[in-house]
């Protein structure tokens, strides 16, 4: 098939209760997936995924759970249409995802990574009331030159996910960020509002995670992949475990460049593929990019991905 794609992996914030709970009902490849994630971790899937409960919220249960559920959504997709991307994106935690999709580390073997992940960025945070807040309608200089000013005047507040045109999270010290409230409506911000988070993603205050996620990285990675993933540190290419190594601890602490990956590579593909829960990307690519954009979150969304993609092959 010569049409060429983008794999794409939400991150942390698609999560929603029952999300793969259609492809565990419909398919014995995702409930063999999520039977092996919980003997690997301990973490009862089934329970997590598809029962009220309080843990899909916290960080270090959020991670693997949306890792999970994108990667069976791949892996459904790979075994009906078996198409090598021209490159593999996610959005932070998502990055990790794209690295299953491209072959550099084993699915299960994320899933442990990734529940690791979470809890030492529990830990770093652990103490402080650390929040994230999205800042709507301002250019990414003003967000930045409003930032750093507090930053000068003593407050924790760094922009840490640049998600689209007029859309920067911010991470940091909560009564921080709820002092910058006012000063970005000021600045004529259309909203700037504190998310549901437990942790500061992305931000120096995460540093003392890096060093211990290194040491695991070097346990799973594969040496290379069968295509490239972008960074969302550098929002350029990589393809070997040696850069995986570099750069997924910098992701910590580190913005992620997404928008700006989106445009980078947007001239070099002819349609995204969104592989998880809730289409949080196709929302962040709608004024980025007019091409196809299709998400695989369920057995009948797989089924369109599918002809839509070879139609346009």
């Amino acid at each position: 098939m010569s049409v060429k794609c983008a794999f794409l992996f939400p991150g942390q914030g698609s999560q929603a209760l029952g999300m793969g709970e259609d492809f565990f009902n419909n398919s014995d490849v995702a409930k063999q997936m999520i039977t092996d994630a919980s003997k690997r971790t301990g973490i009862d899937f089934e329970t997590l995924l598809f029962t009220e409960n309080d843990d899909l919220e916290k960080t270090e249960f959020t991670q693997p759970a949306i890792l999970l559920v994108s990667a069976i959504a791949h892996k459904l997709f790979e075994d009906e249409m078996p198409i090598k991307p021209v490159y593999a994106l996610g959005h932070s935690l998502g990055e990790f995802s794209a690295l299953v999709s491209v072959d550099a580390i084993d699915a299960i073997d994320a899933v442990e990574l990734v529940n690791l992940r979470g809890k030492l960025m529990a830990e770093a945070c652990a103490g402080q009331d650390v929040g994230m807040m999205v800042s709507l309608g301002l250019d990414d200089e003003v967000v930045e030159e409003i930032c750093n000013k507090q930053r000068e005047a003593g407050l924790k507040v760094w922009p840490v996910n640049y998600n689209a045109a007029g859309q920067i999270v911010i991470a940091g010290i909560k009564p921080d960020l709820e002092v910058l409230a006012p000063i970005l409506k000021e600045a004529k911000a259309k909203r700037a509002m504190l998310l549901n988070m437990s942790v500061a993603s992305h931000c120096p205050l995460l540093e003392s995670a890096t060093k211990p996620l290194a040491e695991k990285l070097i346990e799973m990675l594969k040496d290379e992949f069968i295509a490239p993933v972008v960074s969302n540190v550098t929002a350029k290419t990589y393809n070997t475990k040696e850069e995986a190594l570099d750069l997924l601890p910098k992701q910590l602490v580190s913005p992620v460049l997404y928008k700006q990956s989106i445009a980078d590579f947007d001239d070099t593909v002819d349609c995204y593929i969104e592989f998880g829960h809730g289409g949080v990307l196709k929302g962040l690519n709608r004024r980025a990019t007019k091409k196809p954009h299709f998400v695989v979150s369920d057995m009948a969304s797989l089924a369109t991905a599918i002809e839509e993609i070879e139609k346009l092959g």
